[in-house]
Parts: structure tokens; sequence; C-alpha cells
């Protein structure tokens, strides 16, 4: 099956999202120092002005399956769409450090909502032989988000905003979420949440329009798994779905215990404490983020052959060993000269495995009927580990640059052997297959 417009069209167009999602969730790096000085803030309060986002993302990734399977995926991202519009205003013209948090928290409800309605779309409208990259597409444009939002970051600190610099930084996704807006009008309903609502002739027109070969005969099994899964009511907290929770539960848990949000969120404040200026730092910054996106481009071309479990066990290996030489070199204070690289090859690790899977897999593993609150689920788990872990963060490095990366380091030892022993491989299975190999009827 070759990929058709249509098709295309309505990943990248989902896909916006995620861009927004990237750029939204660390373009605070370049901004928090300037509001720490302004608002004279804390540790605490500093943890807290990066976590008022995170909050938000919390509480926008639990809710989004309400609207997600009430109003359909495409209707509920367009509404994330107009809470990411009123964050970058809302940010750009903040009267005092209350209002920058409120912002900052409606942006977070559109980050959480669009990470679990984004890649689940996605994963609905594609053909199991091009989920893995359709859907990775999704975290590409998460990786190009924050690798933008670096060089955002570094070229409006070089036009003399002054004072204003940090509302300039915050306010200009403005633009990209009106672009997500209008072209959300453009691409087709999903064609599984059709089903589930009796539009089944919508959704074959939607099975064809986006190049399905076997149309119909998808349709079936679609219409098929969906009055199965009727025999039973639609909670998810059963025994039936014990496996897909346990999955989507802890590979969001892991994503974070990676470190990375950690990381990028407060890349600027590490280089600074291992002596690096300003300027330095955000050139630094934005190699990162470059090394993200080539690494995240490089997954997304061999997800689907070499797989899903295959990456996350060998990103578990090198991030184990980067954050251990990270944790060496702040509790021994020597080779700082070494910190980007280790960084670095800490970023192609997370990309080439966590970065690339985590999104793929959250919208493989529940069944039709309650994919929508299992990827809630999944997300929740992967925002409230990010929120609790970005807010201590700075509490725990100010006592300790060090201690906060040896943890890491030891988070990817157990991630590997529970990747090894209780994850299943994914790749290549159909969404409705997957249903009956994970032994849910």
């Amino acid at each position: 099956m070759r990929l058709n417009s249509t098709l295309l069209k309505s990943t990248i167009v989902a896909a916006l999202g995620g861009l927004l999602f990237g750029f939204d969730t660390v373009v605070i790096s370049g901004a928090i120092q300037p509001l720490k000085v302004l608002y004279h803030l804390s540790p605490f309060s500093e943890g807290f002005t990066v976590a008022a986002a995170l909050i938000g993302t919390v509480i926008g990734s639990m809710l989004a399956g309400i609207p997600g399977d009430n109003l359909g995926r495409r209707a509920s991202l367009r509404w994330m769409a107009i809470l990411y519009v009123a964050s970058a205003l809302g940010c750009a013209f903040a009267w005092n450090w209350t209002a920058v948090l409120l912002f900052r928290f409606v942006g977070g409800l559109g980050i959480g909502g669009s990470s679990v309605l984004g890649p689940m779309y996605i994963a609905e409208i594609s053909p199991a032989k091009w989920r893995g990259r359709l859907v990775g597409v999704f975290q590409f444009n998460v990786v190009f988000g924050i690798l933008l939002a670096y060089f955002s970051n570094y070229l409006i600190g070089t036009m003399g905003f002054g004072d204003a610099e940090w509302r300039w930084k915050l306010g200009v996704s403005g633009l990209p979420a009106l672009l997500f807006l209008v072209t959300l009008f453009g691409i087709p309903e999903s064609p599984r949440w059709l089903v589930k609502k009796g539009r089944t002739n919508e959704a074959g027109d939607v099975l064809r329009l986006t190049g399905e070969e076997n149309a119909d005969q998808e349709l079936r099994e679609i219409v098929e798994s969906i009055d199965a899964e009727h025999v039973t009511s639609d909670a998810l907290f059963t025994t039936k779905y014990r496996v897909p929770i346990f999955l989507a539960v802890t590979i969001g848990m892991f994503n974070q215990l990676t470190g990375i949000n950690a990381i990028l969120y407060y890349l600027n404040s590490i280089f600074a404490h291992a002596g690096f200026s300003k300027v330095s730092g955000d050139l630094q910054s934005v190699a990162v983020g470059a090394t993200n996106l080539i690494f995240t481009v490089i997954a997304m071309a061999v997800i689907d052959k070499l797989g899903r479990k295959t990456l996350l066990l060998v990103g578990s290996v090198g991030m184990c060993f980067s954050l251990a030489g990270v944790a060496a070199i702040f509790l021994t204070n020597r080779h700082e000269d070494l910190l980007v690289w280790m960084l670095i090859g800490f970023i192609a690790f997370f990309a080439f495995s966590q970065g690339a899977v985590i999104w793929v897999y959250l919208s493989e593993v529940f069944p039709n009927r309650v994919r929508a609150k299992g990827q809630s689920l999944g997300s929740f788990s992967h925002w409230f580990m990010n929120a609790l872990i970005s807010w201590t963060f700075p509490l725990m490095a100010a006592s300790s640059g060090g201690y906060p990366f040896a943890f890491f380091s030891a988070m990817m030892v157990v991630q590997f052997f529970v990747v090894l022993f209780f994850y299943p491989e994914t790749k290549g299975i159909s969404l409705e297959e997957m249903q009956k190999q994970l032994k849910i009827s």
C-alpha cells in the first residue's frame, strides 16, 4: 500500500499538535531566568513556574478521553488548538507572575489533550504497515518543536528586546497554533470513532479516502471488534484490561524517569552550572535539540522493521551510561568539557527509543472501545511523573547537581528488565489483531 495524499495530509495536520507540544513544553527554558529575576523567584517558585504548565498537562491528558469519545478526535483537537492560541497570547501580555502561571496552565491543558488525541487519531486512520512511522510523525514534530523553541529562544535573545524578551519567547507560538486550528478543518474524522458512533457508511468512506486497499474488509473487522466489545461496559479499570493498563502506566512513567524533560526544561541552567555563558548555553541547547531531531528521524525509519521493544532495550542501555557520565561530572566537578557530549549521547539514545516509541505504543495496546480512556491513562502517568520530577529537580540539583542524574541512570536499569520480560512487540499488527494477542475479549 502506498501513502496517499489524504492520509499524509491528515497525519501532518494532526501531528502539528506535537510541534506545539514540543515548543510549549521547553520554550520556558529560555524565559525562566528573566522571570526568576523579575519576580524574585525562589527555587520552589522557579520549579512551580515550570510545573504550572505540567499541572495543566496532567489534567488535560486525564480528561482528553471525554471529548475524544463524545465529540470525536478531530473536533477535540480543534479545542486543543484554541487552548494553544489562548496560552500564547496570554503569556505574551501577562501582567504579573500569577497571569504567567494561569496561561502556562491553559497551554498545559492543550499539551496534555493533544498528547492523547493526536497519536490516537493518527493510529486510527493508519494501516498496520505504516502505523509506527505515521504515529512517529507526531513524535518527530514534538522534537522539531523542541528544536524550534531552542532556536527561537536563541534568535529572540539576539534581537535586543530587553525586558520584553521573555514575552516574545513565550508568545511566538501563537502563529503555529493558529495554523494548527485552521488546517484541522480540512481532514476527515477517525473511521474507528465513526463506527463506534454507528456511522459505518461514513467510516467506510474515510477508509477509502485514506487509501485503504481492502476498505470493506477493514471496515468489517472494525465493526466486529467494536460489536464484540459491546457485550461489556466501557469501564477501563477491569481485570480484562490489566495488561494494557500496566503497559501504558509503566511506559509513561519510565519516559519521564529518564530525566528527559527535567533536562530539557533546565538545560540552560545545567550549562550555566557547568560554567557556560548565556549565548554559549543557548547554542549548546540548539545542538541538543538538533540531535533529538536527527535520532528521531532514524528511529522513525526503523521502528516498523526493528520493532518497538528492540528500540526500548537499546535506548535503556545507552541512556544508563550517558546519565551515569553526567552524574560523575557533577559529583566530581571534573571533565566539564565532556558534559555537552554526555547530554548529546543521552538525547540521541532517548530519541531513538523512548522518544520514538511512547506515543506509538500507547496508541496500539488498547482496544477501540476504551482507546481514548486508555491513552489518557498512559499520558496521565507520563505527565504526572513529568510534573513531579520537573517541580522537584531545582531543589534536588541545588543540593547536589549529580544525584538526580544517578537516580535517572538507575531507573534505566529497571526499565531494561521490565521491557525485556513484560513488553510485547506490536509492529506490523492491526489494532484489532493486537486486541486478540493481548487476550482482551
